[in-house]
């Protein structure tokens, strides 16, 4: 496979089933033995724990929007550069709604073997996302 199809299976991903919770897109792109290396606390490091995220970021985050910034695939992997945004309106890592807008933004790297994605890496602002939904203070 390409590595231009590689993306667009990325965006794929991305659009369908984090943005809009097309969950079922997960088990056509994520290969059952998908193993995510940087999961949040408390998220397992499996498909279904992607499922489960990306359903607790619709609940949380019911207007969610994900820009893709850019995109940079080598070999089997691709490097996505995005940002989520949406309005605080549900509870998300056990911090009740706060109706409060938040932006997060994330580069995730994932590994294509067999045509499905085995293997995820991401790098977030964990920080600024708990400052943004009142789960810490911003810092002076």
């Amino acid at each position: 496979m390409s590595t231009e199809r590689f993306k667009a299976i990325v965006k794929r991903l991305v659009m369908e089933a984090q943005q809009n919770g097309h969950l079922e897109v997960v088990d056509e792109i994520l290969s059952p033995d998908f193993v995510d290396h940087t999961p949040l606390k408390g998220v397992p490091p499996t498909r279904d724990g992607v499922k489960a995220l990306f359903a607790a970021l619709q609940a949380a985050f019911p207007d969610l929007r994900v820009t893709i910034h850019d995109q940079v695939a080598e070999d089997d992997r691709v490097v996505t550069r995005k940002t989520l945004a949406g309005t605080h309106n549900g509870a998300f890592l056990g911090v009740p709604a706060t109706g409060n807008p938040v932006a997060i933004d994330v580069i995730d790297v994932l590994r294509f073997s067999g045509g499905q994605v085995t293997d995820h890496w991401a790098a977030l602002d964990q920080l600024s996302l708990l400052v943004q939904i009142g789960a810490l203070p911003a810092p002076a």
